[in-house]
């Protein structure tokens, strides 16, 4: 049985685990880029985590599971998705906080950490 929800200690250990993340903090959020670009955002007053995902996955994301995942916005040909951490499970959110990152760092730093 897959237990839903992350708590947001989860989540930061997840980005935490990712190569040369740097980590900005705002009032209301914190963000997190790789090598410059921006690959995520954590809410915590929501309980939320925005990704950077593709065009594509963004779609898909939402008209599977809006409650679980809403479009945050589109830049650069990518497609950003609000995540919702009590409505997923950890595994898919490894993934997707993952694939976000990949997205935003060079390809031979992706070589040379290939999974999380």
């Amino acid at each position: 049985m897959t237990v839903m929800g992350v708590a947001s200690s989860r989540f930061l250990r997840m980005v935490d685990k990712l190569a040369e993340v740097e980590c900005a903090e705002a009032r209301d959020y914190t963000s997190f880029s790789v090598r410059g670009k921006r690959f995520g955002y954590y809410w915590p007053r929501t309980k939320t985590v925005g990704l950077k995902q593709t065009l594509s996955e963004q779609i898909a994301l939402v008209s599977e599971r809006p409650d679980v995942f809403e479009v945050q916005f589109t830049a650069g040909g990518f497609g950003w998705v609000v995540v919702h951490l009590p409505k997923i499970d950890a595994d898919e959110l490894t993934e997707l906080v993952y694939e976000a990152w990949r997205l935003s760092a060079p390809e031979a730093l992706v070589e040379e950490y290939p999974t999380p």
